[in-house]
């Protein structure tokens, strides 16, 4: 079992051209009714997109799934370099425009050292993302990602394993709710019946109803209250929902359906109860059902 929801992030690096190039990846998934993959490419990197896409649907069958990647040139270690030609050109041209505005009576403020040197030309050319061809860093990016890849698989097996822990508690206790309310059936049954007999009474003091005609009345309401058979598909429910949680694989819509199965045996309990503690129990019932819903919306 695998949670749908997902992070994981990478750093990696290479050299081509005697350059340093830079990279990360940042991956994360969310819930989702399919699978929905988005990504974030630098720009003339989107034919290594099929790719990458192919490889997570592999891995991933259902949640929206968002994949960014960022590149840069890493920069030269050492001392800042200055194109000195560059340099003296600019110094030579801001004398002249300090000289002109001097003449018109105009103050210009001196630049600093640092608005010099960010001067476009003053330091040498030096190779940006623009200078490599996409295909040929594209395809070592590529086989990164299958480590990226990894580790998000890692992440959301670790916390479906947390999950499948969570549900199997869950169905656990909805079996010792059921369980629970089998041991009340007796007690039950007689309560109904004293009722039903207090009723018969009372209607045949009342009215000139057949007595016979009456008791199968009785009867078949004793039978609609029979609760025997929502208790035998809790049951079943529950092994189903153990084998679901031991199979490896997505389960998560199955689970889903599932719990709706709980839920409606757990709503025609509480509706046939006629019972204080067997309503108690009814209304545990769908609380915890409502928190394994809950928890199978994070199922893959």
């Amino acid at each position: 079992m695998k949670s749908m929801t997902g992070y994981a992030s990478r750093g990696a690096t290479c050299v081509l051209n005697h350059t340093r190039i830079d990279w990360e990846w940042d991956m994360r998934a969310v819930n989702g009714r399919g699978l929905e993959i988005r990504m974030r490419l630098p720009e003339g990197y989107g034919f290594i997109e099929k790719n990458l896409k192919d490889k997570i649907a592999l891995q991933v069958a259902r949640g929206s799934v968002t994949l960014g990647l960022r590149l840069r040139v890493a920069q030269p270690e050492g001392a800042a370099q200055v194109d000195q030609a560059a340099l003296d050109s600019l110094l030579q041209a801001l004398r002249k425009i300090d000289e002109a505005a001097q003449a018109g009576g105009v103050v210009l403020q001196a630049p600093t050292a640092l608005d010099v040197l960010g001067w476009r030309g003053i330091q040498p050319p030096s190779h940006d993302l623009a200078t490599f061809k996409p295909e040929s860093l594209g395809e070592i990016v590529a086989e990164d990602f299958d480590l990226l890849l990894a580790d998000f698989c890692a992440m959301r097996a670790q916390e479906g394993e947390a999950l499948g822990a969570i549900l199997g508690a869950q169905v656990a206790e909805i079996e010792r709710l059921a369980q629970a309310a089998r041991a009340l059936q007796a007690s039950r049954a007689d309560a109904l019946r004293a009722h039903f007999l207090k009723t018969l009474a009372q209607v045949m003091e009342a009215t000139r109803a057949d007595p016979a005609r009456m008791e199968q009345e009785l009867a078949l309401l004793a039978v609609k209250a029979d609760i025997a058979e929502e208790l035998d598909r809790l049951d079943a429910h529950c092994t189903a929902a153990h084998a679901l949680l031991r199979t490896d694989g997505p389960v998560g819509r199955k689970l889903d359906f599932l719990t709706q199965e709980f839920n409606r045996e757990a709503n025609t309990l509480c509706s046939k109860a006629q019972h204080l503690e067997m309503t108690r129990i009814g209304l545990d019932l769908k609380a915890v059902i409502d928190q394994m819903r809950e928890q199978v919306q994070n199922v893959e």
